[in-house]
């Protein structure tokens, strides 16, 4: 791109998107497991994915790296940590979403210069917390750790307002969004589509927190851009929408920022003979009401353009969580308090007997100690060492095409 400084128009994204995924990929391992989930589905494709642990087929995460969990809110503002991306999700096996957490969880010790003892550590947590979640006579409220690093976030979801969601989404509270490098101008199709999905009552009715008001409304759009956001999603559509609600009453507009977003067909394994939605966008949206209430009822399918999408409000108190530099205690704990994360998401979709019986089976490890079962354990290590091969060849063809240190 020659101007950087100009948003480049509709037809120009592709590339530039490639490159933008590209670099982020290339600054760390822990970031090109986030960005390329594509070497986890084809390892479980293969002959060792076929010999894992089977569970009940349910809906899974697909894709529950580190920051693909984080707070959430609810339409009424009570806040929760649960899975907050599913584009992946899918009905599988639910040992494919601990395998995942694992595997990011490994590569977030990497970064942080942890040992291989606390990475073996971490994955003893993530098994002791994911089981905790199926036991019957268990508070699990009550057992989750007291990690720092999910305390430290939750506190500001908790304290965050409009005006801190809208500094950082758009740059501030007027009634537009900045084009630049963080958006980008629209086509008139896009437009017209965009507007054409807030014409519809099914759609404001998500838009709309249920103490904004109630009775006939209308929406408007001052503005929408093309958002530059994630970073596997990098190069499917994704809009971000600013609008103002009006009700029909004494109640006030409600201005509130929409995010758009492409649903493609998911990657992840699915369980053979199970039917779920056929439209993505509504795949996506059923998967997320199942593992994550708060957030998947707030979402709804759409289409633009022929593709499909789905919606969802952005409000102030949802967030990722992010791994940067941490201690080895606070790994331990982390990695325990966010297989409970999943573990909740899982057990609410099991009635008692099968998550007796899911208990049972995640139980049958041949080692005496706490240690993690074998089949957790030597997946992880397996996959550590396909992922640094990739990053490493990836990182290569990023120098080599004349790129500077990411």
């Amino acid at each position: 791109m020659k101007n950087k400084s100009r948003p480049p128009a509709p037809n120009a994204r592709e590339g530039i998107l490639a490159e933008y995924r590209n670099r982020k990929m290339a600054r760390s391992v822990h970031a090109f497991v986030r960005g390329n989930p594509t070497h986890f589905y084809e390892w479980l494709d293969g002959i060792k994915g076929r010999k894992l642990l089977q569970g009940p087929a349910i809906w899974i995460g697909g894709d529950c790296h580190v920051g693909n969990l984080g707070p959430v809110a609810n339409a009424q503002g009570e806040i929760d940590i649960q899975i907050r991306d599913f584009d992946q999700t899918v009905i599988g096996n639910p040992a494919h979403d601990l395998i995942r957490l694992g595997l990011s969880l490994a590569t977030a010790a990497r970064d942080s210069d942890l040992a291989g003892v606390v990475t073996s550590q971490m994955m003893e947590q993530l098994m002791a917390g994911y089981e905790r979640c199926f036991d019957e006579k268990a508070d699990v409220e009550k057992a989750f750790p007291d990690a720092a690093t999910i305390n430290v976030t939750m506190k500001e979801a908790t304290r965050r307002s409009w005006k801190d969601l809208a500094d950082e989404s758009i740059d501030g509270t007027a009634p537009s969004i900045p084009l630049g490098k963080k958006f980008w101008p629209l086509s008139k199709e896009e437009r017209k589509g965009i507007e054409r999905i807030f014409e519809k009552e099914t759609v404001l009715c998500h838009a709309i927190p249920s103490d904004s008001g109630s009775g006939a409304a209308v929406a408007k759009v001052l503005d929408a851009a093309y958002w530059i956001k994630g970073c596997s999603s990098l190069g499917k559509l994704r809009y971000a929408v600013l609008l103002d609600v009006e009700h029909s009453g004494s109640h006030p507009t409600y201005r509130c920022l929409m995010d758009i977003k492409e649903a493609a067909k998911a990657a992840a394994p699915r369980q053979h003979g199970v039917r779920m939605p056929r439209v993505d966008g509504e795949r996506v949206v059923e998967g997320a009401r199942n593992l994550s209430p708060y957030l998947g009822d707030r979402m709804i399918a759409a289409q633009i353009s022929h593709r499909s999408v789905f919606v969802r409000e952005l409000l102030p108190q949802d967030m990722k969580i992010e791994i940067k530099r941490i201690t080895r205690d606070e790994a331990r704990k982390v990695a325990k308090y966010l297989a409970m994360v999943v573990g909740k998401a899982h057990a609410r979709q099991m009635d008692a007997a099968t998550r007796k019986l899911w208990k049972k089976e995640l139980q049958r490890n041949p080692a005496k100690t706490d240690e993690a079962p074998s089949w957790l354990w030597s997946s992880v290590v397996e996959l550590v060492a396909i992922h640094e091969g990739h990053y490493l060849e990836h990182a290569r063809n990023y120098a080599l095409q004349g790129n500077a240190a990411a």
